[in-house]
């Protein structure tokens, strides 16, 4: 019974470690949320998109889940009126749709706060605050009641889905944001730049990696095993 409470032992603690990372990524990756004072109302914005969206609201944010097993994330964030005067990061929030971040005293806002922001469709700015990565980046930009309205956010790679003039040679483009793109290597290409042809190698990197990790814990299991007690 003592040997099995030993082997009950490591796996509880990884059940216990992995609920807790959960547990805090998840508080972590809503304290945007709480960036200031109150709650997204339904007759703003944010709010009525959240409606429409099957959302519910948590502080400033609206929450979704596409089905029951997945967690939460953000689609909407109403930072309106939070005195904010720079705005550098927000990427807990880089699943929103539409961000509103009026009413607010800013003077400048990062150039990479909005990198990674794939989903972003809509944003609500002081009226003097330009949109991210300028007006060719957004569909229809327009200035009212004191607020700067930027709809639509552009595909910065070319529209036909094959290689671009923005990546290396043997390599595909993907959108990362108002202004930003990614390149990932074309299909049969790999390493830097894509410049290798052929599949790449998982069996000659994995396999001396797998091995030395089989060795390692082979000898840290021997040099345990002698320094237990016996039953």
């Amino acid at each position: 019974m003592k040997a099995g409470c030993s082997q009950l032992k490591p796996a509880v603690l990884i059940l216990v470690f992995n609920l807790c990372f959960y547990g805090s990524y998840q508080v972590t990756d809503l304290q945007i949320c709480e960036l200031c004072s109150g709650a997204v109302l339904n007759g703003t914005a944010v709010g009525r998109f959240c409606s429409s969206s099957a959302g519910r609201i948590e502080g400033r944010c609206c929450l979704r889940n596409d089905n029951t097993s997945d967690p939460e994330y953000i689609i909407g964030l109403d930072l309106s009126n939070c005195l904010l005067t720079h705005v550098e990061d927000l990427q807990r929030a880089s699943t929103a749709v539409m961000i509103d971040l009026s009413l607010n005293p800013i003077v400048n806002i990062s150039e990479a706060a909005f990198q990674g922001f794939i989903e972003l469709n809509y944003m609500i700015l002081p009226q003097d605050i330009f949109c991210p990565g300028g007006n060719t980046s957004w569909e229809k930009v327009e200035v009212n009641e004191g607020n700067r309205f930027c709809e639509g956010q552009k595909d910065t790679c070319n529209q036909t889905g094959q290689l671009s003039m923005n990546c290396p040679d043997n390599s595909l483009c993907a959108p990362y944001g108002p202004s930003f793109f990614e390149c990932s290597c074309a299909d049969a290409y790999h390493g830097y730049k894509c410049l290798r042809e052929g599949e790449f190698p998982l069996l000659q990197v994995f396999a001396p990696l797998g091995a030395s990790t089989f060795v390692i814990s082979l000898l840290l299991w021997l040099t345990q095993r002698r320094k237990a007690e016996p039953l």
